[in-house]
């Protein structure tokens, strides 16, 4: 197994951040747009299609209003596991957005942890005009 950490700061308060990483059915036009080119919910699924073509079906776990954290798992035939949560903290000013996936096997690590990192950045540049809402 192995374990993906990706963390940015942003200017946004952790109220602002936390409405849009909540809002799961929301994606591809307020988290990462570009990243994500279409979200459907499937029940209390997501489906996400990237911009890449990649689609995953995304279980929803958790969204805990209190700790502003969303947990869900992926579920795919070229993934054993997979399991992963955003959390935004405080950070001065503005907030922290930590994104952690666990995913095994633990070569699948090199695309995941690319995706991540594409991910995080058009998350960044979303979230980081909030401030000029």
């Amino acid at each position: 197994m192995a374990s993906i950490h990706k963390e940015i700061s942003l200017v946004a308060t952790p109220a602002a951040v936390w409405d849009v990483v909540r809002d799961i059915g929301a994606v591809h036009t307020r988290f990462a747009p570009g990243f994500v080119v279409d979200t459907v919910m499937d029940g209390e699924d997501r489906i996400v299609t990237f911009g890449n073509g990649f689609v995953a079906r995304e279980v929803i776990v958790d969204v805990d209003e209190a700790r502003r954290r969303l947990a869900y798992s992926v579920r795919s035939e070229r993934i054993a596991h997979h399991n992963a949560s955003f959390q935004v903290l405080a950070d001065g000013q503005g907030s922290r957005l930590v994104w952690i996936a666990d995913v095994m096997p633990a070569a699948a690590a090199k695309t995941v942890g690319s995706m991540m990192e594409d991910g995080i950045q058009a998350a960044k540049r979303a979230l980081d005009e909030l401030v000029d809402a």
